[in-house]
């Protein structure tokens, strides 16, 4: 798959734009998989070839953040982060024995999961909490299968880990921006292994992302505390239900 002169800019763009994105708000795949996309790449390579770009950047992320981190009430930092890289691994593995058809009729419908997930979830987290209490054990169980979704797919599953640590009380948005970062990008690093192995990367358009993607991630999370996040996060929404009726349409059109 050659890549143009136009695609560079693109995948180049796309990429320090998610991992802006995704150190201020989540949302990074939004931009990263239809950038794929664009540029030819088929389906299951894009998300698969989108989740190794954007996986250094939460670490970068991490970095910045790393005088933010705090252990979970009765969940060790280790723990969590292992259960993370568990679902990873199955998600990846899920992803990869799905065929190119199943995948391309799935597309449109994990995209719709994801935008009303970031849409709504900080919203929805506080009245769960009100009417649901979590023990660890449970929120384990529950970050498996986030974990899992996160290595299919990933889209705003930053977004969907953070509701689910408000469920336990957690309420300050810079330790949970710390733990998330780290989180996802074990969850993110699960995946990526096995997608090495499978060979399913496209590797010339990942590494432009990936370059691009870990200086957005450093310094949106340098500057995250300047940047307006309501205004950040109403931007994902807008392109995030933008993309979902494009691949909508491209799927069930006349």
């Amino acid at each position: 798959m050659d890549i143009t002169y136009l695609s560079y800019l693109l995948l180049a763009v796309a990429g320090f734009s998610a991992g802006v994105m995704n150190a201020v708000a989540g949302g990074g795949t939004f931009l990263t998989f239809p950038a794929l996309i664009f540029a030819g790449v088929p389906p299951i390579v894009a998300n698969v070839s989108s989740t190794v770009a954007l996986f250094p950047g939460s670490f970068a992320s991490a970095w910045a953040y790393r005088a933010n981190f705090r252990n979970f009430e009765g969940i060790s930092l280790p723990v969590l982060l292992g259960v993370n890289f568990a679902g990873g691994a199955t998600g990846a593995i899920l992803l990869l024995v799905t065929s190119q058809r199943a995948f391309d009729v799935v597309i449109p419908w994990l995209l719709l999961f994801a935008s009303l997930i970031f849409a709504f979830g900080p919203k929805l987290a506080p009245r769960l909490r009100q009417a649901i209490e979590i023990g660890p054990t449970t929120l384990l169980i529950l970050q498996f299968i986030v974990g899992i979704y996160g290595g299919y797919f990933g889209g705003a599953v930053g977004i969907a880990t953070m509701a689910l640590w408000s469920l336990l009380g957690r309420s300050d948005i810079h330790e949970m921006n710390a733990a998330k970062t780290l989180v996802v990008g074990t969850m993110n690093t699960a995946a990526v292994m096995c997608f090495i192995v499978a060979g399913k990367i496209s590797w010339p358009h990942t590494l432009i992302m990936m370059a691009a993607a870990i200086a957005g991630g450093y310094i949106g999370a340098r500057t995250a505390r300047r940047m307006n996040a309501k205004h950040v996060r109403a931007l994902v929404i807008v392109i995030s239900f933008g993309v979902t009726i494009a691949f909508f349409w491209k799927l069930y059109r006349p």
